[in-house]
């Protein structure tokens, strides 16, 4: 798979751009909140460590080509505040999974909507992308609405997919093609 350079997007209150190890302190303070990782599929972060081995995994992968993650950087401040990937990357197929994280003191500003529509404007253009998934808790209903204004359509549910610290929880399934995204 061909390695990805780094990436910078822009948006009127936003950049997304490519992580760096610097970013390790952001990835803990967002990875680390409870609330952020309500419906993730795994706990969260209790270490430092963890954010280390996880900025380490990212510029790997940017290496092989499996994933594009960027962080979301606050244009006014140069804070970052979440970040928003794509993941799985099978080139040959042109499809990938889609993932994001913001920070709870950041929700309800619309910093989310507008990186997801940036990283799929980019999915869809620069990586001639042709299908983007992904997989949401049912009881994050803003998730789901999210999804569904980016033209995500649903496509399958699984219950109690995940098990996360003793809690079950189920999956719904969504999909976006790039006719879809064109059409929206």
């Amino acid at each position: 798979m061909p390695a990805f350079s780094p990436v910078t997007l822009t948006t009127e209150r936003l950049t997304l751009r490519s992580i760096e190890k610097s970013d390790a302190d952001a990835h803990f303070a967002i990875f680390s909140d409870p609330a952020v990782m309500r419906y993730w599929s795994s706990v969260a972060w209790t270490d430092m460590a963890q954010a280390h081995a996880e900025v380490q995994r990212t510029l790997d992968a940017y290496a092989d080509g499996s994933t594009l993650c960027l962080g979301v950087v606050l244009r006014a401040t140069g804070e970052m505040v979440g970040v928003v990937t794509l993941y799985s990357i099978h080139h040959e197929s042109r499809r990938c999974g889609l993932g994001y994280a913001l920070a709870q003191a950041h929700w309800g500003k619309g910093y989310l909507g507008e990186a997801v529509a940036t990283m799929l404007a980019h999915g869809f253009g620069e990586l001639n992308l042709n299908r983007v998934e992904a997989d949401v808790d049912p009881r994050n209903s803003a998730s789901e609405k999210l999804l569904q204004r980016m033209g995500f359509q649903k496509e399958g549910y699984m219950p109690q997919r995940w098990i996360v610290n003793g809690e079950v929880g189920d999956t719904v399934f969504y999909g976006l093609l790039r006719s879809g995204w064109e059409n929206r």
